[in-house]
C-alpha cells in the first residue's frame, strides 16, 4: 500500500476514511465494555448493582402531542398547550381585563 496519501486516489482515500472510522467505533466500543465490566465488578465488590443506560441511545423526546388548553376565539388557528410562554394573542387579551378561563378548550 502507498504511503504517502497525496499519492492516494479520492477512492482509495475514502476507503481508509472508512476503515479508520469502523477501526475506531471498534475501539471505542471495546473500551466500554471494558469500563462498564469494571464498574459492575466494583459494584460487586460492595454488595451493590449497577444499571448501564446509554443516554445517547436513549428515548428521548418521540414528538408526543400536548393537548391544546387555550384557544383564540377571534382566530382559531391560534392556540396555545399553557407550556411555556404565554403567546401574544392570549397577553393582549388579557391584559384588555379578559380571563384565562374563557380561551379554555
Amino acid at each position: 500500500m502507498k504511503s504517502n496519501l497525496s499519492d492516494l486516489t479520492e477512492a482509495e482515500l475514502a476507503a481508509m476514511i472508512e476503515n479508520a472510522q469502523k477501526a475506531l467505533k471498534n475501539k471505542q466500543e471495546g473500551k466500554r465494555k471494558d469500563v462498564i465490566a469494571q464498574i459492575k465488578e466494583l459494584a460487586a465488590s460492595i454488595n451493590a448493582s449497577v444499571e448501564i443506560t446509554d443516554i445517547a441511545k436513549g428515548p428521548g423526546r418521540k414528538g408526543s402531542v400536548v393537548p391544546i388548553k387555550y384557544r383564540n376565539p377571534a382566530n382559531p388557528a391560534e392556540k396555545w398547550t399553557g407550556r411555556g410562554m404565554k403567546p401574544r394573542w392570549l397577553r393582549e387579551l388579557v391584559e384588555q381585563g379578559r380571563r384565562l378561563e374563557e380561551f379554555e378548550v
